[in-house]
Order: C-alpha cells, then structure tokens, then sequence
C-alpha cells in the first residue's frame, strides 16, 4: 500500500538519519522511550515501520512522573499503542516528587534517565531511542544561549550519545503532526506544554515565533545547522583532550596527578577539558570555577590548595596537581556527587 506524502517523508528522513549515524545494528533490541506525545508516537510508529529494514527489535518505555493528576491516562495510551504493535512494553511510575525549589524540568530530566535506564538493563536493550527533533535542537540552542553555555553546551543534541539515539532530530515538529494527522493518529496532550513560566515553553511559544517574526525567515534550522558544525569542532577538541590527557594525567591511590608543566603547554581550551574530564573522573563537580582553580594552582608556585567541595582539594605539589577525590564525610552531608 502506497504511504502518505507525510509519513514516507518522514520515515525517508529517519533512515537517512539513522544510517548516517549509524544508529542502529542487525540484531539489536530498540528501547523507545514514548511519552504518549506527538513526538514520541511519531518515533515509535516511524520505527515500527523501518524495524525490518533496521531488522531491529522494538520495546516501549513509559514513566509517569505522577505530575498531572490524569498522568495515568498517558500510560494507558502508550500501553494500548504497545499492545497494537505488538511490542513488550515497559511502565515506570516515578516513587518522589520534586523538592521544594528544585526545577521541575531537571527532576523529571533525571526521572526519566535513571528508570530508563534501569528497564534498558532490564530488557537488554542496545539502544534507547527518544523523540528529539529539529525544533527541539533549536529550542536546545536558545537555552545554551541564554545560560551562556561553552562549545559543548551549543552543540545541542547529539544523535548519538552512548546507547542514547535520537532518530527524529532531522524531523521538524510541523512534519511530525502532518505523520500523525495522516495516520489518524490522536497522540496525548501534555497541557503544561503551553505554561510559558517553563523556560524550553516560552523559547518555543514566544522567542523563537518572534525571531522568525522579525527576521521573516526559518531560524530552527539555521540554529540546527550551528550545532551540527559545533559539533564536529567539539569532537575534535574532545580527541585532542583526550590524547592530551593520557600525557598529562596518572591516577593516585585518593585521586589524580596532572603535570603541571605539560598543562600549561596545551591551549586554554584544550587544558579546561583536560582538567573537567579529570574532575569528573574524581566524582567533583567541574564547574568553570574549579576548572580555572586547578589551572591557576598549575601556573602557581607548590605548597598552594584550592577547596573543591565535598571534602575534595587541589593541592600544588612540586611538578604537578594533585586531585583528590571527595571524602564520605562530604557525601554523607547529602550533597552527592555527580
């Protein structure tokens, strides 16, 4: 049966996309994450039609956040999209709530990726496919912007980011309601999408809007294209670290040694991802004020210290900087580690 103009636009572009970047392996299990949205039932049913050209398994993934008191109904849909399908499907239901003050984005960010990830254990799955598209990547963009965001954080959404795919990020949002409209599909609506107060809702209802108003052109993607060319020059400052880094860092026994000497001879950019991937090593929290710490101590006399937090120092010894690792004691305050 020939497709709809709609849906073979959008499946020619997720096969593009997934092969170009190698998304997906003969034999792999897919979990796909499906939030009962547009574009999350836009994914599933897009890859529901490619599993066997992918020749892929497919399962489902729900949570209820439990944020809307007709959350459940979400689960229901993506269960009988599951059972229509065919597929195993997996429903979590988030057991906390937000803490007072804490952004409700972030919570539900972490939510998701930490029961994600337990069903992918679960289900043995190679790969988790979320619903990300372009608008998403320009809505990213704007964000990095406006937090003043490094390289990293400009380059937006990465189709591939460990067993993480995002197969619809060539896809704008307008041809994924035209793929639903076109298969009758009726997706759930998440009405805390249209609250401006959240601040990914007012890029996409009022500043991108206005910036196409007054520019009179398509911004989503031009801003898309940017993080597809900061992210080729992100992944060579990445390799470049990180050949850097096996010159430059030996692990101690409580942590990390970096030569001083050879730091101070890589360029800031190059040395600041030497010094935040080390941190991150050590379980500190690398932010820009413990990244240009451990860089000035590099470029300072020996017997100096910096507090990094948790019970972590960086101490100037004769030939290098030593990071140690946070004490239980920090940990056991309840500040964690990231």
């Amino acid at each position: 049966m020939r497709r709809p103009p709609a849906v073979a636009r959008v499946l020619e572009r997720v096969t593009a996309t997934a092969r170009e970047h190698e998304m997906f392996l003969p034999g792999q299990t897919v979990l796909v994450c499906v939030s009962g949205g547009p574009d999350s039932v836009c994914l599933l049913e897009s890859l529901v039609r490619l599993r066997r050209l992918f020749k892929i398994r497919l399962e489902v993934f729900h949570l209820d956040h439990r944020l809307r008191p007709d959350s459940a109904k979400d689960a229901a849909y993506v269960k009988r999209l599951a059972e229509r399908n065919r597929l195993p499907c997996h429903v979590r239901v988030a057991a906390m709530r937000p803490a007072k003050g804490e952004s409700v984005e972030a919570w539900a960010r972490a939510q998701r990726l930490w029961h994600v990830r337990a069903v992918q254990l679960e289900a043995g799955a190679e790969r988790i496919a979320r619903g990300h598209t372009v608008d998403d990547q320009a809505e990213t963009i704007v964000m990095a912007l406006m937090r003043g965001g490094g390289l990293r954080s400009l380059a937006g959404i990465e189709p591939v980011l460990g067993p993480q795919v995002e197969p619809l990020i060539d896809v704008t949002r307008s041809e994924v309601e035209a793929f639903c409209r076109a298969l009758r599909l009726r997706p759930r609506e998440d009405p805390t999408n249209g609250d401006a107060r959240y601040l990914r809702n007012a890029i996409r209802l009022k500043i991108l809007p206005e910036m196409e108003r007054w520019s009179r052109r398509d911004v989503r993607a031009p801003l898309a294209r940017t993080a597809a060319l900061l992210r080729a020059d992100e992944r060579v400052l990445s390799q470049l670290a990180g050949d850097a880094t096996e010159r430059v860092v030996d692990e101690a026994p409580d942590g990390f040694d970096l030569d001083a000497a050879e730091l101070l001879t890589l360029p800031r950019p190059v040395a600041a991802r030497v010094v935040r991937d080390t941190l991150w090593r050590a379980r500190v929290f690398a932010t820009e004020g413990s990244i240009d710490a451990v860089l000035d101590l590099a470029a300072g006399r020996a017997g100096r210290s910096r507090d990094l937090g948790l019970g972590s120092t960086a101490r100037r010894d004769r030939g290098y900087v030593h990071l140690s690792r946070p004490s239980p004691e920090g940990f056991d305050r309840g500040k964690g580690a990231p």
